[in-house]
């Protein structure tokens, strides 16, 4: 069977922040928006919003659970955004990839998206993030996109972030391989062990 290279890729989305006022996750939502048109929505699992009693004792039965394992299942491409702590990506995101199963990531394009708050953290991407994502079968990682506090300092009268002009560079130039096409893939089917 040919790949339809023009049917745009499922996206699913990872916000790894426990913070209900987040700058990962406000990064997160300025990459799926720039993606519209390019995309196809797939959801967004704010990993704050499971039920912590699952996550804590990897209960894969849990329903919530078990839908983000679905979705992320059926994704082709998956963003993962998070905060950096310690010069790691926080607790709240390693306690959802260890209910992941073996190979989740295999198959999928992964964009690495993080934000901390100075350039000290910036090797977390390389060194403490990236290494998981291939642990768990991802190949294609394109270039992660770090964000510092003072690249999205917050607009007082929405309560969003407001993107210093170099970040939406640097964030532009990590989309650009979904941006011109590049082939699409058929989705890594398995099937899940609960």
């Amino acid at each position: 069977m040919a790949l339809d290279l023009h049917t745009p890729l499922t996206l699913f989305s990872i916000q790894g922040s426990p913070s209900a006022r987040s700058r990962s996750a406000w990064l997160q939502q300025l990459a799926q928006t720039r993606l519209e048109g390019h995309v196809a929505g797939g959801g967004t699992l704010v990993l704050r919003d499971l039920p912590p009693a699952a996550l804590l004792h990897a209960d894969r039965q849990a329903p919530a659970v078990r839908d983000a394992l679905v979705a992320l299942a059926k994704a082709q491409l998956v963003i993962v955004a998070t905060p950096i702590y310690k010069a790691a990506y926080s607790g709240l995101l390693k306690t959802f990839f260890d209910l992941l199963p073996e190979g989740a990531l295999r198959g999928k394009t992964v964009l690495p998206l993080a934000t901390g708050g100075t350039l000290a953290h910036l090797l977390a991407l390389d060194y403490a993030l990236k290494p998981v994502l291939g642990a768990l079968g991802a190949r294609d990682i394109l270039d992660g996109v770090f964000a510092t506090d003072a690249q999205l300092p917050a607009h007082e009268d929405s309560g969003g972030y407001v993107p210093a002009p170099e970040l939406l560079q640097r964030l532009d130039a990590a989309l650009q391989p979904l941006l011109e096409g590049v082939p699409r893939r058929r989705p890594h089917t398995r099937v899940l062990q609960v």
